[in-house]
């Protein structure tokens, strides 16, 4: 690590051992007060209140839930110092917390059994570490975003917001019960899968089940469906790319003894190289058409475009290395394992360079996995997680600051289009209009040079 990134890690890290019951108050405060996507007004409100008693300077994002808080010098503009994202994902689920402890959800239904109460808790308290510090090389922009339970999750209202402008790259961490408390998973490429949900209605005249030969046998043809798909597509894309298909729901039919007229199927598919989830819908389509096109059926398919894949940055995950290192020591560094899961902090790498660390929670004893009403984490996971990231804000911030050779420095990212969003492509169409036209001028009669 560089003197300044040292120097001021170990500041953190004093700031952290100060505190440790405080974050995990406030981690306990999150955990018994759960709040679904887009609702999170508490969750938000108790955020600010301790981001302005450190005298920063929250703002809400246009969501109406969820923060964006700058801590450091620079005014984070184009004249000014680098800046890094860091973010946190602030929504529970919709499920019932069979804990018994003492910050059991207080809510009946909801629950944050997939650890953003942790990552909030992380996060909120690099804002608060690092608002007592001098000397910062840039500025820390902490997001603190809505909705990640969500398809296709709060992250693209923050892209399209944009939140995520003038940074030069963005980091974040996720809980994993698999890893032991005081250990750091990282990755380079594809960490998370893609997500996308696909509905199938099959229909049909119906009849009865002595004489499937007058009518389409809509139970085999969903069968077929069932079966024929996944094997079709494990032959159409390329195997590196970790497509797969799986079923979650059929239903057909009430009566032994009769063809149903109508039958569902859905499942989820996903995806871990990004290019080859961008043509996965059309490549679904066709199939389910012709499977379903040797039954007889007529067929409805609804795709749900979900979640991209996270694909880590290999100098981002160098930078996160760096800082685990400082944090935990190299052998407590180990690599994460490749999720099919969805994490909507994908898209985020549509505007800039991202990573995502695995942050270890497991205290000992069965594993207690992510959305089950039985998780919790090892509370000694959350100074760790605030010293990692501090750390890798800070190695960041000297990296994108120092100027290479022949260069005035890091220039500060500007907004790429937000998922669906067709304005670079209009103003590209604009100044090949202006250029044609500026061209036709020269073609006429005279108007060239000598």
């Amino acid at each position: 690590m560089t003197p300044i990134a040292d120097k001021l890690g170990a500041a953190v890290d004093e700031w952290v051992a100060g505190h440790h019951a405080d974050l995990v108050s406030i981690r306990r405060h999150l955990h018994a007060h759960p709040e679904l996507a887009f609702a999170e007004f508490e969750t938000t409100s108790f955020i600010e209140q301790r981001l302005r008693a450190a005298g920063l300077e929250p703002r809400r994002l246009p969501t109406g839930t969820g923060l964006v808080c700058e801590v450091g010098s620079g005014d984070g503009g184009a004249g000014g110092g680098p800046v890094v994202v860091l973010r946190a994902d602030i929504d529970a689920l919709p499920l019932a917390d069979l804990k018994d402890v003492p910050y059991a959800s207080t809510r009946e239904g909801l629950c944050h059994a997939c650890g953003h109460d942790v990552h909030t808790t992380v996060i909120l308290g690099v804002a608060l570490a690092l608002a007592e510090l001098d000397g910062m090389p840039g500025r820390v922009r902490c997001v603190f975003q809505p909705a990640e339970e969500t398809v296709p999750g709060g992250a693209t209202e923050v892209v399209a917001s944009g939140v995520l402008d003038g940074a030069s790259r963005a980091f974040a961490l996720h809980c994993d019960p698999a890893v032991p408390a005081g250990k750091v998973g990282l990755r380079t490429g594809a960490i998370t899968a893609a997500c996308d949900r696909m509905d199938v209605t099959l229909t049909g005249p119906g009849g009865h089940t002595a004489r499937p030969q007058l009518t389409v046998d809509l139970v085999d043809a969903l069968g077929r469906l069932i079966t024929d798909l996944p094997s079709l597509l494990s032959r159409q894309v390329d195997p590196r790319a970790g497509m797969s298909l799986v079923w979650g729901a059929v239903n057909a039919g009430v009566a032994a003894n009769a063809i149903p007229q109508r039958g569902t199927l859905r499942g989820t598919v996903r995806v871990l190289d990004r290019e080859a989830w961008k043509g996965a819908e059309d490549l679904l389509r066709s199939l389910v058409e012709r499977v379903a096109a040797t039954t007889g059926a007529e067929v409805g398919v609804d795709y749900i475009r979900g979640v991209p894949p996270v694909v880590n940055d290999p100098r981002a995950v160098a930078l996160l290395r760096s800082a685990a290192i400082g944090t935990v020591g190299g052998e407590n560094v180990v690599l994460s394992a490749q999720s099919m899961g969805g994490e909507d902090f994908g898209w985020f790498a549509d505007v800039m360079p991202i990573a995502l660390a695995r942050l270890g929670t497991h205290g000992g004893g069965a594993p207690l996995d992510l959305h089950r009403g039985t998780f919790d984490v090892d509370e000694r996971a959350i100074g760790v997680g605030v010293r990692l990231l501090a750390r890798t804000a800070l190695l960041a911030l000297e990296a994108d600051a120092e100027p290479s050779p022949g260069s005035s420095g890091a220039p500060p990212r500007t907004r790429r289009p937000a998922p669906g969003d067709t304005s670079a492509r209009r103003a590209v169409d604009e100044r090949r209009e202006s250029q044609d036209e500026h061209d036709r001028r020269d073609d006429r009669p005279g108007a060239g040079g000598g």
